[in-house]
């Protein structure tokens, strides 16, 4: 969510994954019964009692949407709002001719050292409102965001002053060189919105209102339940037979039920599920298992108000990251390189990466004098990968006498205990996380930089030369990526030398959709989000 894992002294990790594997077949749907009372065993099961049909896409979405803000959403909200609003540009998948492409933006133009760019905006776009989109609105949306500075915010920090310069063009001027075409594509808080969206508050859009150019409009929202959109019929890329009319994002935690969804064809697309799944998925007649590159990976942050150093480096130790990528994932995992995902710019695969050592990590306790430790470890309530990593790790640390309390809840309440108080919070906080725009930055800005107050660095970790290092790459990424790797690639080495997490996974992209939808294609860069407007039913 933008929302853990040498067992020694234990039965072999095959037989407690086995095991655990077991349990949560027995129990899930008991366990990890939806918000909106889905059983997971009924076999006449819907969503929302609407299958899905000719014109009707359905979706079942594994996390819960609360807040639709365009200006400050910053989870899974994404997976409505890329259908409702745009941006100025579109980041491509892997393997395209182009990095970027035009969205609102037909065209642009930067300056040798990145630091002025002008955009020139596509004629004939109307909000849903019926306003015609144009430099004003853009300059006006991007300004909402940054007053808010909220979710995303941090993505315009390069902007010192934007104009107008006619009705369809707009200048930036940036304080240091950026990538303000990758920056514009991001995934959350570039959205452009009307001048009527622009002058309301949050409320407002958390009541089912909303401002933007997309394909589709919101027709209705219920938060952490179901989303229902409907074709804006005035869309500038137009219309044409066979394109969906309506679509449906219901919330789904069971993953159980999700499956059962999807094989009856009450549902459209799922992901999320346990990876065993995928494999019983594959050669379903009228389902396709379709995998694509990931730019996700899951960690555990560690709360540096309350863990000693000592404690955090027998954690980094304990965690059994070889032996659990290969068990969760099938092989389709792989180990993180620190905080930065394989298949983002900037990482890299010579880090000095610990490795699982019991025998040195309780011989760090002895040495500190340290027993009866006990570690609160927060998770998302029905993940499946978190609450089994947990189980293991928990395995593990207990052959070395530490307890990790396993402790699974929503993740808004999880997020508000994390605010409150990190004296008082939790001692590891896992969280999956996949870019806001696709640059290193993001992994280490939103994660690792020092807060005055938490927001998502809820390991409350501080080292000013890591900021400085984080910051400085920054602004040499619009001029000289290689150069800004390799300092990228240093501060991953300093999060790993001071424990600031435990980097676990880079998690792979695996989702199953009914073969009988032609044109999706999972684009990492967006985690989650189907694009309706790109797909059609066959008859």
């Amino acid at each position: 969510m933008k929302m853990l894992r040498s067992l020694a002294g234990v039965r072999s990790l095959a037989i407690v994954l086995g095991l655990l594997l077991m349990a949560t077949a027995c129990t899930g749907s008991d366990e990890a019964t939806s918000d909106n009372g889905d059983a997971g065993t009924d076999e006449s099961a819907t969503v929302d009692g609407d299958s899905a049909g000719s014109t009707r896409f359905v979706y079942a979405n594994p996390f819960p949407i609360f807040d639709m803000d365009p200006s400050s959403a910053f989870s899974s909200e994404n997976v409505v709002l890329q259908n409702v609003y745009e941006s100025l540009t579109i980041f491509n998948p892997p393997g395209s001719a182009e990095l970027v492409s035009p969205a609102l933006a037909e065209s642009w133009t930067t300056n040798d050292d990145a630091t002025e760019w002008t955009f020139t905006l596509r004629e004939g776009v109307t909000f849903h409102d019926g306003t015609a989109l144009d430099a004003d609105a853009v300059i006006a949306s991007i300004q909402r965001t940054i007053d808010l500075d909220l979710g995303a915010a941090f993505i315009f920090l390069p902007i010192a002053e934007m104009t107008a310069v006619d009705d369809l063009t707009v200048s930036f001027t940036l304080a240091y060189p950026a990538p303000l075409d990758i920056v514009m594509s991001s995934q959350y808080g570039a959205y452009i919105m009307s001048a009527e969206g622009v002058g309301q508050d949050a409320a407002w859009f958390n009541e089912g209102n909303e401002a933007g150019t997309g394909p589709y409009t919101i027709s209705s929202f219920t938060p952490n339940e179901s989303v229902e959109l409907a074709q804006y019929p005035d869309y500038w890329g137009g219309w044409t037979d066979g394109q969906f009319e309506t679509a449906e994002i219901q919330l789904v935690e069971d993953p159980v039920l999700a499956e059962q969804l999807v094989r009856n064809g009450d549902a459209d697309f799922t992901y999320n599920l346990p990876f065993d799944s995928y494999d019983s998925l594959d050669g379903v007649d009228g389902l396709s298992v379709v995998r694509g590159e990931s730019m996700q990976n899951l960690f555990g942050m560690l709360n540096h108000e309350r863990l000693s150093p000592e404690v955090r480096e027998v954690l980094v130790l304990s965690f059994p990251y070889n032996d659990v990528v290969d068990a969760f994932y099938g092989g389709e995992a792989t180990r993180s390189q620190g905080i930065i995902p394989q298949a983002v710019w900037g990482s890299s695969t010579d880090l000095d990466l610990p490795e699982t050592d019991l025998d040195a990590a309780a011989q760090i306790l002895a040495d500190a004098g340290l027993s009866d430790v006990s570690v609160t470890y927060s998770f998302d309530a029905g993940t499946t990968e978190q609450q089994q990593f947990g189980e293991v790790w928990k395995a593990n640390l207990a052959t070395i006498g530490v307890d990790l309390v396993l402790e699974p809840l929503t993740f808004d309440a999880r997020w508000e205990i994390a605010q409150a108080d990190p004296a008082n919070a939790q001692d590891v906080f896992t969280l999956f996380w996949f870019p806001t725009f696709v640059t290193p930055y993001d992994f280490m800005f939103s994660l690792f930089r020092s807060e005055e107050a938490p927001f998502f660095n809820l390991g409350y970790y501080s080292n000013p030369d890591f900021d400085a290092l984080i910051d400085e790459a920054d602004a040499l990424s619009g001029t000289d990526r290689d150069g800004a790797a390799e300092l990228f690639q240093q501060a991953s080495q300093i999060l790993i030398d001071d424990n600031a997490a435990v980097f676990m996974v880079d998690v792979p992209s695996v989702g199953v959709i009914q073969s009988s939808v032609s044109g999706y294609e999972p684009n990492p860069a967006y985690s989650g989000v189907v694009r309706f407007y790109d797909l059609a039913r066959s008859n």
